[in-house]
């Protein structure tokens, strides 16, 4: 089984240089994405999240097939900012986020490269977040990845589904495909769940529900050192069945589509 690699000045150091590595081939490729239309981002998103996943010594393990319908949507629960590298690597599509991440310095701008969806949670907002969504998802060809917990977790559950970010889906032509993603040691061992919150996921501990809390909060660039100098991680991904959602409301299809992933997530996160 697996040990959590200690801290000490020589694994310190070399995520250090793998850290100002990332940074750099980011600078690099900055042009590559100021000339680069829209959709053409959208397929170089890939190759620009590839230095991330290797230079932090993420593995990747996919189990089911994503569906071949279109328009798309993925619906996964979510852990740290690792995510948004892992899966456009995979399922190369784009995803849907909050408003606020629009503003990110660097940030925002890297993301609406991508193809990012920002969406304003704000109900006096919905309509226009709604019409903004619906038009998107229409006209792509990729899959666009939707994280219904609105929040990262500790990896302990999977929280609620917001049935708000479910308006577009309700009498319409989208296909959801719902995903179960969790975290393991890179021989495959599981992670317990203190070990998991206090090392692999990111999130704020006010926003937890239930089980351990982080002893030490970090920033998403800490979050990305912390990962390089413990050398990485699994992502195994369960891609699952589309489930039949017509005829249901938004809080209906939030509600099935929450049971699937988290019913899934629970059966598999423990299993040796």
């Amino acid at each position: 089984m697996a040990k959590l690699r200690k801290q000490n000045i020589f694994n310190t150091t070399t995520a250090a240089i793998k850290f100002i590595l990332f940074w750099f081939m980011v600078v690099v490729q900055l042009p590559i994405l100021a000339i680069l239309p829209r959709r053409m981002a959208v397929r170089y998103m890939p190759v620009f999240m590839w230095f991330l996943i290797k230079l932090s010594g993420i593995k990747i393990v996919v189990h089911g097939k994503l569906s071949d319908k279109r328009p798309l949507m993925v619906v996964s629960n979510h852990i740290s900012v690792f995510e948004l590298a892992t899966f456009p690597c995979i399922f190369h599509g784009s995803f849907i986020a909050k408003k606020e991440m629009e503003n990110w310095p660097l940030v925002g701008w890297v993301a609406k490269k991508f193809g990012v969806i920002f969406v304003d949670r704000r109900p006096s907002h919905a309509r226009d977040a709604l019409a903004v969504v619906q038009k998107t998802v229409q006209n792509v060809k990729y899959p666009m990845i939707l994280f219904p917990e609105g929040t990262t977790t500790n990896g302990a559950y999977v929280k609620p589904f917001k049935s708000t970010l479910f308006n577009f889906v309700e009498n319409s032509n989208v296909t959801v495909q719902p995903m179960a993603m969790h975290y393991r040691y890179k021989d495959g061992s599981v992670i317990d769940d203190q070990t998991l919150a206090d090392h692999f996921a990111y999130f704020d501990n006010k926003k937890m529900d239930t089980g351990p809390l982080c002893k030490r909060e970090r920033s998403a660039f800490g979050q990305v050192f912390h990962i390089m100098m413990l050398g990485g991680f699994m992502v195994e991904i369960t891609l699952l069945p589309p489930p039949p959602l017509a005829g249901m409301d938004r809080k209906q299809i939030a509600d099935t589509l929450q049971k699937i992933v988290s019913d899934k997530y629970m059966e598999l996160k423990d299993k040796k």
